[in-house]
C-alpha cells in the first residue's frame, strides 16, 4: 500500500513540476523584456535560482548527519543537468547558443567545478570551505548583475510603458512557479527515495541517482518548456546557472551548516561531472547542439546511471 501511495504522490509531484516550470518561464520572459535583459541572463539568475530550490531544500535537510546525500545530490544533479536535461532538450529541438556562452559562462561553470575538486583534496569540505564557496557565489552574483546592467545600456530602445499590475503578474507567476517546483520536487524526491530504499540502495547511490534526477526535474521541465517556446537562451542559461549555483550556493550552504566528508571514490564522479561539462563546451563549438549530440549526451548519462547502480 505504501508503495502505491508513493507512486501516486510521485506522479502528482511531476504534474506540479510541469505547471511550475511553465509559470516560471512565462514570468521570466516577461521580466526580461520589460527590463531589457537578455533571456540568457534571466535563465542564469531568476530561472536558475528557482529551479535550484529543490537541491537547496534537499541539502539543508541532509546537512550534518546525511552529508553523503548532499555531495551525491550536487554531483549527480550537475551530471544530470548536462546529460539528461541538455541531451533530451537537444533531441526534441536542436539548441542554438550564442558564442559569448563559450567564452564566459561555460568556462565559469568549469572553473567552479575544478574549485570544488581542489578544496576536496583534504577529504572534507569544512565550514571554511563552505564560506569560500558562498563568497564565490557573491562574486558571481555581482558579475551577472553588472552584465545585466550593461545590457540595459546597450539596448536603449523605447520600451512600452507597462502598468504596475503587469510586473505584479510576472513576479507572481515566478513566485507561484518556484513554489510549485519546490513542492513538486519535494513530493517526487521523498517518494522516490521511499521506493529506492525498498530496493536497498545506499545514501550515496540515492543522492547520485534518485535525488539527483528528482531535483533536476525542474531544470528538465523548465528548459524543455522554454526551448519549445523558442527561448533557447533561457533553457541553456538555466542549466549553466543551476550547475554554478549547485556548487557555490547549495554545496556552500551544506558545508557551512555542518561540513561534508569526502569519500575516496567520489573523485571518479568529480571527473565524470567535469567530463560532461567539457563535452558541452566541445558540442557548443559549432554554435549548435544537434540531435546527434543530444543523443550522445543522453546515452552517456544512461551509461553513467547503469555503472553507478551496478558497480
Amino acid at each position: 500500500m505504501e508503495i502505491a501511495v508513493s507512486a501516486v504522490l510521485t506522479v502528482v509531484g511531476l504534474v506540479m513540476l510541469c505547471l511550475g516550470g511553465n509559470w516560471l518561464v512565462s514570468g521570466g520572459v516577461t521580466i526580461a523584456k520589460k527590463f531589457r535583459i537578455s533571456n540568457l541572463v534571466i535563465g542564469m539568475t531568476i530561472v536558475a535560482y528557482g529551479t535550484s530550490t529543490p537541491e537547496l531544500a534537499a541539502s539543508v535537510a541532509a546537512a550534518g548527519e546525511h552529508s553523503a546525500i548532499i555531495l551525491g545530490n550536487i554531483i549527480g544533479s550537475n551530471i544530470a543537468n548536462v546529460g539528461m536535461v541538455i541531451g533530451i532538450a537537444a533531441i526534441i529541438v536542436p539548441l542554438t547558443v550564442r558564442k559569448s556562452v563559450l567564452k564566459k559562462e561555460i568556462p565559469i561553470m568549469l572553473g567552479v567545478s575544478v574549485l570544488l575538486v581542489l578544496i576536496s583534496i583534504d577529504g572534507e569540505l569544512s565550514q571554511y570551505d563552505g564560506l569560500l564557496l558562498l563568497g564565490g557565489l557573491g562574486i558571481f552574483t555581482v558579475y551577472t548583475f553588472r552584465d545585466a546592467m550593461k545590457q540595459r545600456k546597450e539596448n536603449p530602445e523605447k520600451i512600452e510603458q507597462s502598468k504596475s499590475n503587469v510586473y505584479l503578474k510576472s513576479f507572481g507567476l515566478i513566485g507561484l512557479g518556484v513554489g510549485l517546483l519546490a513542492i513538486g520536487a519535494h513530493l517526487t524526491v521523498d517518494n522516490a527515495v521511499i521506493l529506492a530504499k525498498e530496493f536497498g540502495l545506499s545514501e550515496k547511490i540515492i543522492g547520485l541517482t534518485v535525488i539527483a534526477i528528482g531535483t533536476s526535474l525542474p531544470e528538465l521541465i523548465t528548459s524543455i518548456i522554454a526551448i519549445r517556446k523558442g527561448h533557447t537562451d533561457i533553457g541553456v542559461g538555466n542549466i549553466i546557472g543551476s550547475n554554478i549555483y549547485n556548487i557555490l550556493m547549495i554545496m556552500g550552504v551544506g558545508a557551512t551548516l555542518g561540513g561534508v566528508m569526502i569519500s575516496s571514490d567520489v573523485y571518479v564522479d568529480y571527473a565524470i561531472m567535469i567530463l560532461f561539462s567539457l563535452s558541452l563546451l566541445i558540442a557548443l563549438k559549432t554554435g549548435i547542439i544537434n540531435r546527434v549530440m543530444g543523443i550522445c549526451l543522453a546515452v552517456g548519462y544512461v551509461v553513467y546511471l547503469a555503472v553507478t547502480f551496478f558497480k
